[in-house]
């Protein structure tokens, strides 16, 4: 008689992320379903994932970049050259960040009615939710990349690649903070108001309106430092990198060592958060059932 060597595995037991690869079928569901209960009874659609920037923009940019003196000028040479496309390229990815670190931290919990009635991996909506939110970022960056174009945009390979790396560490870090928040609000409702405090305070934490050298100005290199050290701001720059300064005469530069340092410190920062809100995700999500 021959004895199986596969391991007995308890019924309903996480496997992590893993379980999200081999679901992977059950992820384009969800994401369908969430585009779809989005837009129901909506009449520009998805065409809001272009309207909502583009008022945000014109908000920001006349505030800041014509009333505040940003823009530089033929009277005003302290400003940022271009700062209309300095300005979105922050926004684009700032918006992805707000979006899904937002929908992901609620993403149990709105779910908690199927989350009850069946065993299906619980990071599914975590990531569901930032993959819509993926979603709507790609239109955002299609009219960054048609304004930057107009710009005389002529981007080198590796510009090309530091904006996909920022693209990365901020949908590792919002999938982390995401894992993490999403658990906990479910035993601590309080955690979406925190959530939203942490998004309010991230669009002006990073240099999405003002210029890097601003920051370093006011704060000296030891406070700066410290503010490089969030993946936010590092992203930012990346795509400052990438769609501004190929428009610029490149006087303007980037952060110091961006590329050399604070890139590959931002990837393991933002995959230490996503390690850490996986871990917790699954410390806490046997008893989501019970608590919901």
């Amino acid at each position: 008689m021959t004895q199986s060597n596969s391991e007995l595995v308890r019924p309903g037991v996480s496997g992590g992320l893993a379980d999200v690869v081999r679901a992977r079928f059950l992820l384009k569901l969800l994401v369908r379903k969430e585009l779809k209960v989005r837009y129901r009874g909506s009449v520009l659609g998805i065409l809001w994932s272009y309207v909502k920037p583009g008022v945000q923009f014109v908000v920001f940019y006349v505030a800041l970049g014509v009333f505040l003196g940003l823009e530089q000028s033929p009277t005003n040479k302290s400003g940022l050259p271009n700062y209309a496309i300095y300005l979105f390229s922050g926004i684009v990815l700032i918006n992805f960040f707000t979006e899904a670190l937002g929908n992901a931290s609620r993403s149990i919990v709105g779910n908690g009615g199927l989350i009850k009635k069946i065993y299906l991996p619980r990071q599914l909506f975590p990531v569901a939710s930032v993959w819509v939110s993926a979603v709507h970022f790609f239109p955002q960056l299609l009219i960054l990349l048609v304004a930057c174009l107009f710009s005389g945009w002529h981007p080198s390979l590796l510009q090309v690649a530091a904006a996909v790396v920022g693209f990365i560490i901020v949908a590792l870090l919002a999938t982390g903070l995401g894992l993490l928040f999403g658990a906990a609000n479910v035993y601590f409702r309080d955690s979406e108001n925190f959530v939203d405090m942490l998004l309010m305070v991230a669009t002006w934490a990073s240099p999405v309106m003002y210029s890097w050298t601003m920051v370093q100005a006011k704060l000296g290199e030891a406070w700066f430092f410290i503010y490089q050290l969030n993946p936010i701001t590092v992203a930012v720059e990346t795509f400052h990198y990438a769609f501004w300064l190929p428009t610029t005469d490149g006087s303007a530069g980037i952060p110091p060592n961006l590329l050399s340092i604070w890139i590959p410190v931002a990837v393991v920062i933002s995959a230490a958060v996503l390690l850490w809100g996986q871990l917790t995700f699954r410390r806490l999500e046997g008893r989501f059932a019970q608590e919901l």
